[in-house]
Order: C-alpha cells, then structure tokens, then sequence
C-alpha cells in the first residue's frame, strides 16, 4: 500500500537545553564519583525517561530531605530549591550538590538584592512549580507574592506601591508574561523590573521555533512531560501561533493517529528536558505511516554551555 505523503517540519532549537544537560551530568558524575546510590530530591529534570535512565544506574528519586540518608550524596534539582533545604543538608552535615539551572539562579540572585534594597517582590509565575516554590523561599515568608494572571495583579495586596520589584518564572511563555508585566506597570508605575528577560534564553528560542513553524502544519506535536511547565507552554503557543491541531506527548506510543487522519503536514518540536531519542522515536513513527519529507525550521543557533560544580570536577 503507498503511503501518504507528508511535509515534516522540525523545530530548531528543540529539546534538551544546557542546564538540563548540565543537571543530567550532574547526577552521572555523582555516581561516578560516589557511587550508588546517591540521591536526587525532586525529579532532576522534568522528564520520566530521563528520570528512569538515571534510576536504573543508580539514583534514588525523592521528594524531601528527610527522606535521605545522613551518609549519601544528595542533589538539589535544576528547578531550584529553597534556601531551607541546603541549610537543613549543611546542618547534618551531608554531601549536597546544588544542579539548580544558573539562569534560575540569577532570578535567585535577582531577588535576594532586591530585598536587601527592601523591595517587595511579586514573581510571575504557577503555584506548585518547583521553580516557583524555590524562589519564593530564597526570602522570608511574605516578602514574595505570587501572581498567575492579569486578574492576580489587579488584587495582589502589597506593603508598599512604591517599594515594589518583579521577577519570574524562567519557563513561562513570553506572550503570557509581556501581559502580566504590562499590568504590574500599570497597576505599581515604580516597579522595579529585571535588566534583563528572565526568561531563559532556550524557552524563548524553542517558542519562536515553534510560532514560525505552526502556520505551516496541519497538526503539532510537543514531545515532552505533562508536569513540564515549558513544554506545555510549546503546546499553547503553537495553538495561538495558527495551528489546528497541537498536542503534548510523551513518547511515540502516546500519538493519536486518528486524530491526525488526513494530514499533509506535520511539526515537531520537544520541550527542553525533553531527549533527542525521543523525538527520533516519534520522527521514525510517522516514517513508518507516511512517506515523509523533512524540512528544518531553524529560528536560531544555540552554543550555551554552563560548567558542573567544581566538588564533581575534582578527584573523590
């Protein structure tokens, strides 16, 4: 039977980002150094086969400190976490290596000085995200208010109109936050802003990727984790961005081909924790279905690269 043709566009950037890879070297060079097991509070990066690989050499995923061992190696995520827990790890005097992404850092950074200037913050971003949760802890209680919406800004309550400074969320989508940010300076003319976009660089890149390419393609898929803020992030900008049809999936088996009956063109892209074996996977299924033709949308040229701690770098 011949096959249906089929245009498939591939976003460029896609997938992992240089502080996934580096929280994945992180955990790998652990091992080596340590050896097994050594533990990871929280997923390391938010992605189930990622996560799985490194549990099956050796790494023990929980959600809290207490749930670690005094004599193991614990590692704190790349999302971040809050000034709490490595004061708690340094009080049982354990081994701890902070994986948290140096952009996130920055924001970590960003706010702490703002207090020191006695500013308020207010932080763009979801409750219950990691990200989140480690930023706002990086200051006392109340000192950091949390806004979703343009409607959260109209009802935040501050100390101080004039005393006031933003940050967000490294894994937003740029449109949402542009809004957001509009309403803080209306609402607070004297907030203080980032000198720069706290939006990291690689969530900016794979959302640019994705708005050239969705008004190509009949149906989108975003190969990445249902809990990863930044890939589903891909999946609505493309959705705005012109295409019918945009989906997040996990993995080639997670694909609805009903769904896409009668489709002559294709994009895929991958959210930043997500592996390039699985979107070879997903590329090879429609290989499989379709007689494909594959076109590169390229938005830009990555080059990053952030260094692992020194503690790994040097010998046990």
């Amino acid at each position: 039977m011949t096959k249906p043709p089929l245009t498939l566009y591939l976003a460029a950037p896609r997938g992992f980002c240089a502080g996934v890879d580096r929280a994945i070297k992180i955990v790998e060079m652990a091992l080596d150094k340590w050896g097994a097991p050594v533990y990871v509070r929280h997923e390391i990066v938010h992605n189930k086969f990622v996560v799985d690989a490194l549990r099956d050499k050796g790494a023990v995923f929980v959600e809290e400190l207490d749930q670690c061992p005094d004599d193991r190696p614990v590692i704190f995520s790349a999302h971040g976490v809050p000034k709490s827990v490595p004061a708690a790890a340094a009080k049982r005097e354990m081994v701890y290596v902070d994986a948290t992404c140096p952009l996130v850092s920055k924001v970590h950074i960003e706010a702490q000085r703002h207090a020191d200037n006695g500013l308020q913050m207010i932080m763009i971003g979801h409750e219950g995200h990691p990200e989140t949760v480690g930023t706002m802890g990086q200051l006392p209680e109340g000192e950091v208010l949390l806004v979703e919406t343009v409607a959260d800004v109209a009802s935040v309550n501050v100390r101080d109109p004039d005393r006031l400074a933003f940050v967000t969320q490294t894994t937003l989508s740029v449109d949402d936050t542009a809004d957001i940010v509009t309403a803080l300076y209306d609402r607070f003319p004297k907030i203080v802003g980032p000198h720069k976009e706290d939006i990291c660089y690689a969530t900016t890149n794979r959302q640019e990727a994705v708005k050239a390419m969705a008004p190509k393609c009949d149906a989108m898929l975003v190969v990445g984790a249902p809990n990863s803020s930044n890939s589903k992030r891909l999946v609505e900008v493309g959705a705005r961005a012109g295409c019918n049809y945009a989906q997040l999936v996990q993995r080639a088996t997670d694909i609805d081909w009903r769904a896409l009956e009668g489709i002559t063109s294709m994009g895929i892209t991958a959210g930043a924790s997500a592996p390039e074996v699985l979107i070879t996977e997903v590329i090879d299924a429609f290989k499989d279905r379709f007689n494909t033709t594959v076109e590169m949308v390229v938005t830009a040229e990555e080059n990053v690269e952030f260094k692992v701690p020194r503690v790994l770098r040097e010998p046990a």
